[in-house]
C-alpha cells in the first residue's frame, strides 16, 4: 500500500477548493462511468443469476481501479519521486468535489432569489436522484441542503477518510463504489439483484466516515457565527438515523441541527413516491439562505476533516520513527 503524505492531502483539498472540476481536464469519475456501462453487459451475460452477476461485476470494477491506481502512482514515482506525488496530489484532487458541489448548489438559490422556481427545479434536478417537478421553494431548497449534506461524505469526507487508511488507491477505488452506486445501486426491475452488491458495498465504505461526519460537522459548526456545534452533534446523534438510508441521515441530520432547519420529508424518487421521516422535525422549512450557510458549513468541515487526517497521519508518521524497527 502506498501512504498518502499529509501534504499530499492538503494540496489536493487546497486544489478542490479553487479549482474544482475543470471542465477541460478528463475527470476520472467519466472514465468509471464509461467502464461501468461497457462491463456491464459483459458479466449479465457471463452470469445467469443476476445477483452473483453483480456481485463479481462489482469485485471487477473495485479492484482493477484500486490496482490501475497503484501501478501508475508507483510507476510514475520510479520514473521520479515527485513525479509520483504529483501523481498522488492530481488523483486524489479528482476525488474531491466540494467547490463543484458549492457551485452547483449556489446555482439553484440564485434562481430561487430570482423567483425563477421553474430554473430551480431543473437546476435541483442535475445534483439530486429526486423528480423535481412539484417541488415549492421550500422543497428545492431543502433538496439543495440536503444534496450538500449528504455529498459532503461521498464528495470529500470518504474519499478524505479512505485516502488515509488505503492511501490515494484507496480513494479512487472509493470514487468507482460511489460511481456503481449511483449507476447501478436502484431498486428497480433492471439493477433490484444486479445492482445490490455495489449498493451495499457503498453503505458499508460509507458506514464510519457518515457517522464521523457528525462530530467533523459539529466542530466546524462550533467555528461559524450563526451556527450552532451544539444542536448540530445533539440532531446528528439523535435523529442520524432517522433516514431510509443507513448513512445519509447522520451529515444531514448534522446540518438541520447546526442551521436549524427542517430536511427529509416525503419525495419522489423514478416516479416513486418515498415517505422519508423529516430530519430536525421541530423546525421549520429552510429559506434561501440556508443554502449559503449549508455551503459554508461544508466548507469549513472540509477544512476541519483535513486539519483530522492531517493530524493523525503526523501522528502516526511520528509513531512510526519512535517504535518502528
Amino acid at each position: 500500500m502506498i501512504e498518502a503524505a499529509w501534504y499530499v492531502l492538503v494540496v489536493a483539498v487546497v486544489l478542490d477548493f479553487f479549482l474544482g472540476d475543470p471542465p477541460r481536464l478528463p475527470h476520472p469519475v467519466v472514465g468509471m462511468g464509461h467502464a461501468i456501462g461497457f462491463f456491464e453487459p459483459w458479466f449479465r451475460r457471463s452470469f445467469k443469476n443476476p445477483l452473483t452477476a453483480g456481485v463479481f461485476f462489482t469485485l471487477f470494477l473495485v479492484g482493477i481501479t484500486y490496482v490501475l491506481a497503484l501501478i501508475l502512482i508507483t510507476v510514475t514515482g520510479w520514473i521520479h519521486p515527485l513525479l509520483g506525488l504529483g501523481c498522488q496530489t492530481v488523483l486524489l484532487f479528482f476525488c474531491f468535489s466540494v467547490k463543484g458541489l458549492k457551485d452547483a448548489a449556489m446555482a439553484v438559490a440564485k434562481t430561487l432569489s430570482e423567483k425563477d422556481l421553474t430554473t430551480a427545479r431543473e437546476k435541483i434536478g442535475l445534483i439530486v436522484g429526486r423528480d423535481p417537478r412539484h417541488l415549492d421553494d421550500a422543497g428545492v431548497t431543502r433538496a439543495a441542503v440536503e444534496t450538500v449534506a449528504e455529498n459532503f461524505v461521498d464528495g470529500f469526507l470518504a474519499p478524505l477518510f479512505w485516502a488515509v487508511i488505503l492511501g490515494v488507491p484507496g480513494a479512487v477505488a472509493y470514487k468507482m463504489i460511489n460511481t456503481l452506486d449511483s449507476m447501478v445501486g436502484y431498486r428497480n426491475d433492471r439493477y433490484l439483484l444486479f445492482g445490490r452488491a455495489s449498493a451495499r458495498l457503498d453503505d458499508v465504505a460509507n458506514f464510519i466516515p457518515a457517522r464521523l461526519s457528525v462530530f467533523v460537522i459539529s466542530a466546524a459548526a462550533a467555528c461559524l457565527p450563526g451556527i450552532s456545534g451544539t444542536w448540530a452533534l445533539r440532531i446528528g446523534l439523535s435523529e442520524g438515523r432517522s433516514h431510509k438510508s443507513p448513512n445519509a441521515g447522520f451529515p444531514e441530520a448534522a446540518f438541520a441541527g447546526g442551521l436549524k432547519i427542517r430536511l427529509g420529508g416525503p419525495s419522489t424518487y423514478h416516479g416513486r413516491e418515498v415517505d422519508k421521516p423529516f430530519i430536525g422535525s421541530t423546525y421549520a422549512d429552510p429559506d434561501i439562505s440556508a443554502v449559503s450557510n449549508a455551503c459554508r458549513l461544508m466548507q469549513a468541515a472540509s477544512v476541519t476533516g483535513l486539519l483530522a487526517a492531517v493530524g493523525f497521519s503526523v501522528v502516526k508518521l511520528i509513531f512510526l520513527k519512535v517504535f518502528g524497527t
